[in-house]
């Protein structure tokens, strides 16, 4: 992520339209149609829940507590169901500060610490999508070259760009186009809320390795679903990728789209 300057530093919170769910150990720990997502730079979104959609009778007061110069001061509650406990794993803002006035009295959780979480009946996972993030996907017939120690690993007409809020264009190409020769599947595996969990490669030319440049979704997200099994080279570790013989602009897309 780029260097952001403190003055453009961001608080955003509005309403979802969506029913969200959060379970833990086995129990639905919140359910509510009334959730604030807020949105802070250099942040994932959180979920922010009304304490009349929470199961109040689970938490219990904690002495922690923490101090954000963005939002003010946070009291804790440790969740305690059946036969688990976790210590602070959530938190409220009774009075925030000026600009986070919205969330106050709403109770947040951490992510990993819930079992399981629900947008309306779809399960999520990773964090919420921001509201403020999107992606698009587009054929590109132009040609797309990926040089990496100093070799044409691949060379397409057929690549798909994919545009996404705070990162540069990404190429997509098939495998038909790659030089698979040059590649070796590794054990490493990430997840994004907005496209998936995808497999790694490494590339290795001349006795020389790099590591984990690139990544496919064998089972995308639905609004990423043209991605399916198209690989993807990090464009800031291999030599260069060109698109009709010029290097791929390095911008990242900075445009928005207020829905949720």
């Amino acid at each position: 992520m780029a260097n952001i300057p403190k003055s453009e530093h961001k608080i955003q919170s509005c309403p979802t339209p969506k029913k969200i769910r959060a379970m833990f150990n086995g129990e639905v720990i919140a359910d509510s149609t009334n959730v604030l997502i807020l949105s802070e730079t250099r942040f994932v979104p959180i979920y922010y829940f009304p304490k009349v959609d929470i199961r109040m009778d689970l938490l219990q007061n904690s002495d922690h507590g923490t101090t954000c110069s963005k939002k003010g001061e946070a009291s804790y509650w440790n969740i305690a169901s059946n036969d688990k406990e976790i210590e602070n794993a959530a938190w409220c803002y009774e009075t925030p500060i000026a600009g986070a006035e919205k969330i106050a009295g709403y109770i947040a959780f951490y992510f990993k610490i819930m079992d399981h979480w629900y947008e309306d009946d779809e399960e999520i996972f990773v964090h919420p999508k921001d509201p403020f993030v999107r992606i698009g996907v587009r054929k590109r017939k132009q040609s797309v070259r990926v040089v990496i120690g100093g070799e044409t690993v691949a060379q397409t007409t057929q690549a798909r760009a994919l545009y996404e809020t705070g990162s540069v264009t990404r190429y997509y190409n098939p495998k038909e186009d790659i030089r698979m020769d040059f590649l070796e599947s590794t054990d490493l595996h990430t997840s994004c809320p907005y496209k998936g969990t995808c497999d790694y490669w490494s590339v290795k030319i001349n006795d020389v390795e790099f590591e984990n440049v690139v990544w496919s979704y064998p089972i995308p997200h639905a609004e990423a679903s043209c991605i399916e099994n198209l690989l993807c080279f990090y464009n800031e570790k291999v030599d260069e990728v060109f698109v009709e013989d010029k290097p791929a602009s390095t911008s990242k897309i900075l445009w928005y789209a207020n829905v949720n």
